[in-house]
């Protein structure tokens, strides 16, 4: 019943039938895992070290060693496995993942909730996208920082040195991305895998050397760690969480890689070897943890003659975890520009043939000096471990919320048993989240300001593209009203033809106003464009452009793009010759509305987030520059808006 119901998520089916079919599923699960799995592949890096070595450890006695391995054991299977990958993982909208997917997702059944409801959910999505961002800010830093320390073993003098090291690796890091990921993203996934492979090795020889450690596969240990430690449990479940952050990359990055590859990537590779190594770990503490080098379980792991290559091997798959973190905040702000939740921006794209190829170059900036300020400021992964977490699993509740509404209002789940199963993962990730609150004194504080301050920026931005579409419709007439006006008194005709962009299909554009009542002309041919931006990932090329002939030589085309597509409006005019009319890009005048902004005392906004909100416009990308159109062939009408 569960798995009838999980399948009305979405449908998919990957052909497996005969021999290319299976090459090319493989391809697709190794491509996986050099995208999906990178940030929770390198969580064995600090999680383990940090629930007995960090600033708010346990001590380290065997009960609490197979509790702790216990419940980090069970935390991927609950999860990660169980949540993400066998439930959340169906929630897809068009094969895309993410929060803003589950938006859309839920949009869509606007009918089934009110109007409050919809801004809660609304609200409670956009605080889980913004802290994403936070997530995506600390995710390089500490990962690099903590396979970079892995020096301080070989070389101990290096110590100084390691943040000036770490900062180089991020600055390279960030400094290739405008090159985009396409060409090295084929040696990812074998990187990746050769890792994975050195994790469930060592685990193994861990294991071997204390197989008593398997015990903590029971579950009765991490429950009675939990009586046992009580309060001071919660410092730790802060460590414990750091195993399965990664965990909403899983589901943000399915749209490359489909459900199916990413589900084997993670049964048959991840899961294996993430639980080995942190057994193998657990065994070095209950066996001998005098061989514990400078208070890191992982490296100490590893054999002397094999510690120089791990921690090279450790630093590549933690550049490559950073990779996959710094395009899905490329993904993630594509996205939230498309649904109107932030201004349009600079977005490059850096293949021909993949749409999720993109690069943002003002995000890109911000993270890197974001990361260079953590590292200069945290000094070590250690301290770093207390600033990380509280996004992550503010996010996954998030997550959590949205999906009882998918499973509510889009599956129309009315079973008492999933039910109680999704009360119970929900249980588990708000003790989680509190946690993770007891770290904010600690650098919690960070993604909390640093998801705050976007959210203010989106909330701000969103209702304020609102009040300027109400300010200018007040201003305007129905189109079919214009068009009578004009045909009663002709105004001059010249040849050519004008493309006039439109906020609406429905009213008459300011530009196109303000065009006649100065100067007086029209051209021949006149399209009113307006570009629409769906609640899906993509739209079918045969559904892009839809126009219509009004009357007096004028025309209204509605374009409709994806969350994930960006409008170009030079190969939109080409469209039209298949609808009868043609339209030459390097010939046409396009018309184009610029609002200058004036907070006021206006109902609408408080007057800072209105001086906010103008500051935004006026910073952000030209419409002419965002959709591509021709400088020479752009007239720009300026019109004053009160806010």
């Amino acid at each position: 019943m569960v798995g009838e119901n999980l399948a009305l998520g979405s449908q998919e089916s990957v052909p497996h039938e005969n021999g290319v079919s299976k090459k090319y599923l493989a391809a697709l699960t190794l491509g996986a895992l050099g995208v999906v799995f990178g940030d929770i592949g390198t969580s064995p890096l600090y999680a383990l070290r940090e629930c007995f070595f960090g600033s708010h450890s346990i001590s380290l006695t065997p009960p609490h060693v197979l509790g702790v391995l216990s419940l980090i054991v069970w935390s991927l299977i609950i999860l990660i496995s169980i949540d993400y990958l066998l439930f959340i993982l169906s929630a897809d909208n068009k094969g895309e993942g993410g929060v803003f997917a589950l938006l859309a997702l839920i949009s869509k059944q606007k009918g089934r909730a009110s109007a409050v409801s919809m801004k809660l959910i609304l609200f409670t999505g956009i605080a889980g996208a913004a802290l994403l961002y936070g997530d995506g800010m600390i995710t390089p830093a500490i990962s690099v920082l903590s396979a970079v320390e892995g020096f301080e073993i070989l070389v101990p003098g290096v110590h100084d040195y390691i943040s000036l090291i770490a900062i180089v690796i991020l600055s390279s890091l960030f400094a290739v991305q405008s090159r985009g990921t396409a060409k090295v993203g084929a040696v990812f996934g074998p990187i990746i895998l050769l890792w994975f492979a050195a994790l469930a090795i060592l685990g193994i020889k861990g294991i071997i050397t204390e197989p008593s450690v398997l015990k903590a596969l029971n579950p009765i240990y991490g429950l009675e760690f939990l009586i046992e430690t009580k309060l001071q449990s919660i410092w730790i479940l802060g460590s414990v969480f750091l195993v399965v952050t990664g965990g909403e990359a899983l589901y943000a990055d399915m749209g490359h890689f489909g459900k199916l590859p990413i589900r084997i990537g993670w049964f048959s590779v991840v899961l294996p070897a993430l639980i080995l190594n942190y057994l193998g770990q657990g065994a070095l503490l209950l066996g001998d943890p005098s061989k514990i080098i400078r208070e890191n379980p992982f490296f100490s792991l590893s054999p002397s003659w094999a510690l120089l290559p791990m921690v090279i091997l450790a630093t590549m798959a933690t550049v490559i975890a950073s990779q996959a973190l710094i395009a899905g905040a490329f993904s993630l702000t594509r996205q939230a520009v498309q649904l109107g939740y932030l201004p349009r921006m600079e977005i490059r794209h850096t293949s021909s043939d993949e749409i999720g190829q993109i690069y943002v170059p003002v995000v890109n900036w911000l993270l890197l000096l974001a990361n260079i300020w953590l590292v200069l400021t945290f000094k070590s992964s250690g301290n770093l471990a207390a600033a990380y977490g509280f996004a992550v699993s503010t996010s996954m509740v998030i997550t959590t919320i949205l999906m009882y509404f998918v499973a509510r209002d889009v599956w129309r789940w009315r079973m008492f048993i999933p039910t109680i199963g999704w009360i119970g993962i929900f249980l588990i990730k708000i003790g989680f989240f509190s946690a993770a609150v007891i770290k904010i004194p600690y650098g919690g504080w960070f993604p909390l300001v640093v998801g705050s301050g976007i959210m203010i920026l989106m909330t701000t931005w969103w209702r304020g593209r609102q009040i300027v579409a109400e300010r200018l419709r007040s201003r305007s007439s129905p189109l079919l009203e214009f068009i009578a006006s004009i045909k009663a008194k002709p105004p001059l005709r010249v040849p050519g033809i004008s493309i006039f962009l439109a906020r609406s299909s429905e009213g008459t554009p300011t530009a196109l106003i303000h065009n006649l009542t100065h100067n007086k002309v029209l051209h021949e041919k006149v399209v009113i464009l307006t570009i629409d931006t769906e609640d899906e990932p993509t739209v079918p090329i045969q559904d892009r452009l839809k126009i219509e002939n009004l009357d007096f030589g004028i025309y209204r085309a509605v374009a409709r793009y994806g969350f994930m597509e960006t409008p170009h409006v030079p190969r939109l005019m080409l469209l039209c010759q298949d609808q009868g009319l043609k339209v030459d890009p390097s010939e046409a005048t396009f018309f184009l509305g610029r609002e200058t902004l004036i907070p006021t005392h206006r109902e609408g906004m408080a007057l800072w987030r209105e001086g906010l909100f103008a500051f935004m416009a006026r910073n952000a990308q030209r419409a002419m520059n965002f959709f591509k159109i021709p400088a020479d062939r752009v007239v720009e009408i300026g019109v004053q808006v009160e806010l």
